[in-house]
């Protein structure tokens, strides 16, 4: 109901910051906008603008908003729109109405887009199920130990390629191998977001890596075999099986830590796709050296599928920090890391006269000699001259360590890669 009403007299600002409070509540049309209406409350003298039109037989009102922000002319700009909506056959109020339904509705996907709600949700839909076990794992550490905590707070629509820089480059400063990592991982957190149509557009385009990587070429000699072997001895626990497997078998860490006692079947052990780099099953046949390592694995009531098992993660985690431990006692001829083992093993057999497709099935390669029509063509597995190589490979490693022959064997300080 309108109260106090006055003579279509035509408002200015001079009228309107003049109008005093009465002891109730005003509306005062101004002539110069038919419809618009200046809102007086008692007692504050607080004022707002409104608009009262008829839609489809039934009065109605609109609030434009509060005085002052909203000022006259303003006001009857908005009023004129209102008023021409209502000219179309649209109801101004119910308009607006959805306007804020909308609003509200895009501020709330707006607040589930913040980089943290979206950062884990990349690791449990696409990570965990996408890659394996260690590569997951490095990308939730990058991630959510790296990345979000500085930008936590702030939705994926606010990060530009100027923050993907800064934080690239503030890694980089001492660590310039682990600011390629991120930049790699947030990467595809980017571009799994853009799949998604998250995001419009990357903001890691035409970033580049920091620091120039070359591909390692470190193989361990005969005695730091030795070395490393009587350093594992000496660390005991589960870091000196796990590394005493990565020399005789060649596999990947992440796969030796992850082994579990129902992927061996007698002296062969069975990789899921899961669980492998190139996500495709692979066999191990495991040397007798291999097999008594894993048989005398103690087992902990509960975790008895695990071969390695902590009583915190129901698996032993990542043992990289333990290389240095192992160093006080191998004490190396140069820095090395635990993938050189790897490298180790296919050039050590390769020195034993093992043929380059049986190392390459040894350690589950794709690549080399079975790439292109090869790979698709040649499906004999070398079963049989895996399980000799693999054999040899670890009599040669025993003999080494014991000191004792094992055969016409060319001694692997003499290899170059």
């Amino acid at each position: 109901m309108m109260t106090g009403r006055h003579d279509m007299t035509k408002l200015t600002t001079k009228s309107v910051e003049n109008i005093k409070p009465a002891d109730s509540r005003r509306e005062i049309p101004d002539g110069g906008c038919r419809g618009l209406y200046l809102i007086v409350q008692p007692v504050t003298g607080r004022r707002s603008w409104a608009v009262r039109y008829r839609f489809r037989g039934e009065p109605k009102k609109l609030t434009l908003g509060a005085w002052p922000g909203l000022q006259l002319a303003a006001a009857r700009k908005a009023a004129a729109v209102a008023l021409h909506e209502l000219a179309q056959g649209r109801d101004p109020a119910a308009l607006k109405f959805d306007a804020k339904a909308a609003e509200a509705a895009a501020a709330a996907k707006l607040a589930g887009d913040t980089v943290e709600n979206l950062a884990a949700q990349f690791i449990e839909r696409h990570a965990k199920k996408k890659t394996r076990e260690n590569s997951w794992r490095q990308a939730e550490y990058v991630i959510n130990r790296i990345a979000v905590p500085v930008w936590r707070g702030r939705t994926v629509h606010d990060i530009k390629r100027r923050d993907v820089i800064d934080l690239i480059e503030g890694i980089a400063e001492d660590r310039p191998l682990m600011a390629n990592r991120v930049l790699a991982h947030v990467r595809k957190f980017f571009s799994w977001l853009c799949e998604r149509d998250i995001v419009a557009a990357s903001p890691c385009v035409g970033v580049k890596p920091p620091a120039k990587e070359r591909a390692r070429d470190r193989i361990l000699s005969d005695d730091e075999i030795v070395r490393l072997w009587a350093a594992c001895d000496v660390v005991g626990g589960r870091v000196g099986p796990v590394v005493k497997l990565l020399l005789l078998t060649g596999q990947r860490l992440g796969e030796v830590v992850g082994m579990r006692r129902s992927e061996i079947s007698g002296d062969v052990w069975v990789l899921p796709p899961e669980r492998t780099k190139n996500h495709r099953r692979h066999e191990i046949a495991l040397s007798r050296q291999a097999l008594a390592i894993i048989n005398d694995a103690p087992i902990i009531a509960g975790e008895e599928d695990f071969v390695f098992t902590s009583s915190r993660t129901r698996r032993l985690g990542s043992i990289s920090d333990a290389r240095a431990t192992l160093d006080v006692h191998m004490k190396p001829a140069q820095p090395w890391v635990l993938h050189d083992a790897r490298r180790t093993v296919a050039s050590g057999m390769q020195r034993l006269g093992i043929r380059l497709p049986v190392i390459e099935r040894c350690l589950n390669h794709v690549g080399g000699s079975f790439r292109g029509i090869v790979g698709t063509y040649q499906r004999y597995d070398f079963a049989t001259e895996v399980r000799d190589a693999l054999q040899r490979w670890a009599d040669y490693v025993e003999a080494l360590v014991s000191g004792k022959p094992a055969g016409k064997v060319v001694r692997l300080r003499e290899t170059r890669s």
